[in-house]
């Protein structure tokens, strides 16, 4: 017994004797809370959230009843209830109408934000909407239109008229993908659509009414005049946000040289703009030596550098990345304040528990997984280096290219994972990309603030100039890399559970010390081992019943070679297929006219039918096939031997995707859970379609 009782108290002075590294482990308790909630396919009643809360009670009670041998593990139980509770708290903070069904129409909103869309499309957020004959409060607080075949000046805060086709934000392209539902819901986003036709302004700016998103713009504009062309609108993205003047070309070889991340206000620009001004202040009050003497110039510094820091983050947008990158700034200009040691693990964990408890859902977004990966790499590796560079005593040329080097080495390979899961592709020459662009990004945020601190003085032209130099080798290496064969590997998207055991692997390696940080390498290889042992769909319907692929020898064959193009591209990326759309139209796989695409599964006979005469179709579809897909709504009765999905089905099912099963082919739904984000409607089970010989 005495025994028993040792075997289960070493665990527990183990994390006592570790308690020093121990308060990196909180987020990540909060972390595993979070993805818990998110993972369930219900949604929790309030009782649930009651329980929780009397648990989290218990647990802090716990911590000062028990002997503080069980600290640690009150603290883990009390971080995962606070991640589920941020959650419940979350969700039933932010609810927001969701247009309930498509609606073709006028459309009144107020402009916040512009940007460009995939397909390099002017797209307008707009709040304060009205939609005709929509009351209030069925009307979404927010919607999303891109501006196809024209591109018109519109500046945040107008109030414009427009026509547009619009619809509630669609779900997965397939079951697991990305999930643009969920996001919608939780960034209250109501509706998203496009129009064709112009707009018109229906009123000027009231005075102070989005003053951030108008200075963005103005900004952006100016930026735009005094650097023109793609050098231009990469640098005012950079520095401001805007990316409405940025080329869909641009775009993908930033991408596909791993040089977006440039683009997304990420921690590093914060980085370098913050120790710019952080240096220029320092030094600059160390060069009036009657000011010197009087004053801490490292602490004016570093409320100066918070001062910015702040700005640039409202100016950007406030994304996740940048929010991170404020909080670790934060904490780190604080420590300045306090004399205190700046970067370390624990204000990272600050970062995530701040973010976590105000926007749980971030931690399923790749900005959120990416930014905290490269900054908890970085800072772990010079960690462990930081003796070593400091002993070296290397000329500072040489320390600069070896930290450059270095960083682009962690962060590579810390966001590799990640980005690989997310966007289903390795950029072979990222490495290269970063090291060379590195500098000239740091020279872009400087110039870039010299520019604003000039421009009241009418002298900021040097200093657009060097941010137009920088900008045009950023782009210039982008596009060659990009070019380069073989810069990008296609990775298949990985099982549910491969990410998260490569987190837990990595975490573990980073954060614990002693003999037991090597056991990070069992989930490292069961991460691995899912990832590898991935198999993809072998059908795939759109939620709109226009597209079908069926995965072949070739790949992936899809029965259109246009339309649907979200969902094209997403099982193709998840496939680890690089090919277009038309591309994968022209595989073998699907045979007959446009509007009735016949293909075949193991003897199972399918048709898909779209375009205007689908219903008129349906009776001789379904004397040739066992399975028929159909974009026009049923009516009355069906063969009984005929299984058809139709958009009545796929409006509660969503995407589906097909595996075979015990020789059965298995149609999996998107929408398989009763998430509140998923609307009314109940999820859809599982349908098993038996496999039989041909149809002549």
């Amino acid at each position: 017994m005495a025994g028993g009782q040792s075997m289960l108290l070493r665990p527990l002075e183990a994390l006592l004797n570790a308690r020093g590294q121990l308060f990196a482990w909180i987020p990540v308790f909060m972390g595993l809370g979070i993805g818990l909630w998110f993972s369930l396919n219900f949604e929790p009643p309030p009782w649930h959230y009651a329980v929780v809360a009397a648990a989290l009670a218990l647990a802090v009670v716990g911590w000062f009843v028990l002997p503080e041998l069980w600290h640690p593990p009150m603290v883990a139980l009390g971080a995962l209830l606070v991640g589920v509770l941020a959650c419940g708290i979350r969700l039933h903070s932010i609810g927001a109408p969701v247009l309930p069904t498509e609606y073709r129409g006028p459309v009144q909103g107020r402009v916040v934000t512009i940007d460009r869309s995939q397909s390099d499309a002017l797209r307008l957020v707009l709040d304060q909407v009205v939609l005709r004959d929509l009351s209030p409060s069925l009307t979404p607080e927010t919607l999303r239109i891109s501006l196809q075949n024209h591109d018109p000046e519109v500046y945040p805060g107008e109030t414009i008229l427009i026509t547009a086709a619009l619809g509630p934000p669609g779900g997965p392209a397939e079951p697991g993908a990305f999930d643009f539902q969920r996001m919608a819901y939780f960034d209250q986003l109501g509706a998203v659509g496009y129009s064709r036709d112009p707009l018109m302004l229906w009123a000027e700016p009231a005075p102070g009414e989005q003053r951030i998103n108008r200075l963005r713009s103005w900004l952006g504009a100016q930026i735009r005049a005094a650097v023109p062309g793609d050098a231009g609108a990469f640098a005012a993205g950079a520095m401001t946000g805007d990316r409405s003047g940025i080329r869909a070309d641009t775009v993908d070889a930033l991408r596909d040289s791993n040089l977006a991340h440039l683009l997304a206000i990420s921690g590093q620009n914060m980085a370098f703009l913050t120790i710019f001004v952080f240096a220029l202040f320092r030094y600059g009050i160390a060069l009036v030596p009657p000011l010197a003497l009087r004053v801490n110039a490292k602490k004016l510094a570093a409320v100066a550098s918070f001062g910015v820091a702040a700005l640039y983050m409202m100016l950007s947008g406030s994304n996740v990345a940048t929010e991170r990158a404020f909080l670790m700034v934060t904490v780190m200009l604080g420590a300045v304040l306090l004399d205190r040691r700046a970067l370390t693990l624990r204000s990272v964990a600050i970062a995530g528990i701040i973010l976590l408890i105000w926007q749980p859902e971030e931690l399923l977004e790749p900005g959120f997984q990416l930014s905290f990966a490269a900054t908890v790499v970085l800072i772990a590796g010079f960690h462990v280096l930081d003796a070593r560079i400091l002993a070296a005593k290397t000329p500072a040329w040489m320390m600069t290219v070896y930290v450059t080097v270095l960083s682009s080495i962690l962060a590579g390979t810390a966001t590799a994972p990640y980005a690989a899961a997310h966007f289903n592709r390795f950029t072979d020459y990222g490495l290269v990309a970063n090291i060379l662009t590195g500098p000239a990004m740091l020279l872009l945020m400087s110039a870039g603030a010299m520019a604003a601190l000039l421009a009241p003085l009418g002298l900021a032209w040097p200093a657009l100039w060097v941010m137009g130099r920088a900008s045009a080798w950023i782009l210039a290496v982008a596009h060659w890399i990009s070019d380069l064969e073989g810069s990008v590997t296609p990775i298949v998207a990985p099982q549910a559970g491969a990410l998260p055991l490569i987190t837990l692997a990595g975490i573990w390696l980073i954060i614990w010390q002693g003999r037991m940080r090597w056991a990070s390498a069992v989930p490292a290889a069961l991460g691995l081992a899912l990832w590898v042992m991935t198999d993809r769909p072998l059908l795939l319907i759109a939620d709109d019943g226009r597209l079908v692929g069926l995965l072949g020898p070739e790949g992936r064959a899809l029965s259109q070679s246009r339309g649907s193009g979200f969902s094209a591209e997403t099982w193709l990326e998840n496939d680890g297929d690089l090919a277009l759309q038309p591309v994968a139209a022209r595989r073998g796989g699907f045979e007959g006219p446009r509007d009735a695409r016949r293909f075949e599964i193991e003897g199972l006979v399918g048709i898909s039918l779209t375009g205007k005469n689908a219903a008129a179709n349906l009776k001789a579809a379904c004397a040739e096939a066992d399975l028929v897909i159909t974009t026009a709504r049923v009516e009355g009765p069906v063969p009984p031997d005929c299984r058809i999905i139709d958009p009545v089905m796929l409006a509660r099912t969503g995407a589906l995707s097909g595996s075979l099963v015990n020789g059965d082919l298995v149609l999996s739904p998107s929408h398989d859970s009763s998430r509140r984000w998923r609307g009314e409607l109940a999820p859809a089970g599982k349908m098993t379609l038996a496999l039989g010989p041909a149809r002549p």
